[in-house]
């Protein structure tokens, strides 16, 4: 099986000094990657790792997170990368629930120590300071390197990633080796990567879509460019264009800051060659304020899920207008159907549940058997999501089943809405949601971020949903927050919305 490790292992041969990581400070070469993975492997053996242990790896985005990954792969564990923004009250559940062996960490953060404090036996640490390799490289001559690769079957647990937004008991999502290098070939073949592309990489590496641009870049032979934080996205785009970065990743926020920021128009980014978003949907607004700013790079509009590994679907950029809002077709190897809440199939155009099946899909959730089977249905992925398929086989989504509100004898899909506020002029972001309500049950109530407040300007949203949507999807309440509660991966936290209480 070609794995994702024997592949980068491949580059670390025919191409050895080309940069594959580079950070603020630091670059690191393919075979010095490869090294310092495989020294990282020796010191897992060392301190007894078996087949199949897991290591937590608690690291924020740096050449380290990405050298511990392959490392464990190198040496038959499972990586379990996690929110290195995370609480203990988090850290330690997500830590008891993988059964972490081990764990990669940067010295002085008190959450992970405070959480190792609490388990009756803390899995065996490796601390690693800001800007110091994991461990000393262990080089590998060519033929061990060509050869590299996880051991085991393609159906080996590789990665364990614990789902953004989850509430209550943690949620693993088992990937596989083959999930993985699916996923990533995938993505690299509808791409055109090559080793003269280089990414600039803002996506946490610890969640899907993040772990995805880091995967598809490395097997590709490209570069890897670390940003900085998202709190100044001036120096995003500084970096765009200083350092010709070819591709850029991103979620509708992101877009959002560096549109409103970044200020697009003074910098060189004639070197961008593409764009993609994910992690949610972006308004018809934005994506066309992203068009008209960066009218060079293609655009790719793309759906997925973690427990997909990462991608689903694309929109090939030469549909944006002619299949304005759809998420596209699927990713090679990847089928998508729409079912009815009978269960049985929807016709082209009629809204229903999205069921996917492919390559990518996982292998179920660590230690849950139930929700496993809830998900998961003969072989097909129960996405949660609701939306259908044109004749052409494009798909449209209008939202989460779990998000739908009710409001009188009404069912609403936020999105609608949401699609409807974001046309207004001054528009950055919006949300909506359902709240309480004696007589409805529900109402609606919408939560905007705008470039500015006026007096007036509820009554206008009002105005203009009244204009163009039915009376049962006006939002009977509208709140002006300056920013909307989101995950690491960038999706929306609606129940952090609902939680709020509507005003009398």
């Amino acid at each position: 099986m070609q794995s994702l490790a024997s592949t980068v292992a491949m580059w670390a041969h025919s191409t050895p000094d080309k940069p594959a990581i580079v950070d603020a400070t630091r670059q690191v070469s393919y075979r010095d990657f490869m090294a310092h993975a495989a020294g990282f492997a020796g010191q897992l053996a060392r301190h007894g790792l078996r087949h199949g242990d897991r290591v937590a790896i608690v690291l924020p985005n740096r050449i380290e997170a990405a050298v511990a990954c392959y490392g464990t792969w190198l040496a038959g564990g499972v990586a379990v990368p996690l929110n290195a923004q995370a609480r203990a009250r988090d850290i330690a559940p997500w830590l008891v629930h993988c059964g972490a062996r081990f764990i990669v960490h940067e010295p002085g953060n008190n959450d992970v120590a405070s959480a190792m404090e609490t388990l009756a036996s803390p899995p065996f640490p490796f601390t690693v300071p800001e800007d110091q390799p994991i461990c000393p490289p262990s080089p590998l001559p060519g033929d061990a390197l060509l050869s590299a690769r996880a051991p085991g079957p393609d159906g080996d647990l590789a990665l364990i990633l614990y789902t953004s937004g989850t509430t209550g008991a943690p949620k693993g999502v088992m990937l596989s080796h083959a999930n993985l290098m699916a996923n990533a070939t995938a993505v690299a073949a509808y791409l055109a990567l090559d080793p003269s592309d280089s990414v600039l990489c803002v996506l946490p590496f610890y969640y899907a879509y993040g772990a995805s641009v880091v995967h598809t870049h490395l097997i590709s032979g490209a570069t890897l460019h670390l940003a900085g934080s998202l709190v100044f996205p001036n120096l995003i785009v500084e970096a765009l264009a200083t350092r010709r970065i070819t591709g850029f990743s991103g979620v509708p926020s992101t877009f959002a800051l560096l549109l409103s920021h970044g200020a697009l128009d003074r910098h060189d980014l004639s070197t961008l060659r593409y764009v993609t978003q994910a992690g949610g949907p972006m308004s018809p607004s934005l994506t066309a304020q992203l068009r008209a700013a960066l009218p060079g790079p293609q655009l790719f509009v793309m759906y997925g899920q973690t427990e997909a590994t990462s991608r689903l679907t694309f929109l090939p950029p030469g549909q944006l207008d002619a299949k304005a809002g759809s998420v596209g077709i699927p990713v090679d190897g990847v089928s998508i159907r729409i079912v009815r809440e009978e269960g049985v199939p929807a016709a082209a155009g009629e809204t229903g549940d999205v069921w996917v099946r492919g390559p990518n899909v996982m292998l179920g959730y660590w230690r849950n058997a139930e929700a496993t089977r809830a998900t998961l249905k003969d072989g097909w992925l129960k996405t949660g999501d609701m939306g259908h398929l044109d004749d052409d086989g494009y798909l449209y989504l209008v939202g989460r089943r779990s998000d739908m509100i009710k409001t009188g004898a009404h069912r609403v899909h936020p999105v609608d809405v949401e699609q409807a506020i974001a046309e207004m002029a001054g528009v950055i972001e919006v949300a909506v949601v359902g709240v309480d309500d004696d007589v409805l049950g529900q109402v609606l109530k919408a939560f905007v971020v705008v470039e500015r407040v006026t007096t007036r300007l509820t009554d206008e949203i009002k105005a203009h949903c009244r204009a163009h949507l039915p009376p049962y999807k006006i939002p009977k309440h509208v709140e002006f927050v300056s920013t909307l509660p989101r995950t690491a991966s960038g999706k929306v936290q609606r129940t952090q919305l609902v939680s709020r209480q509507a005003p009398a």
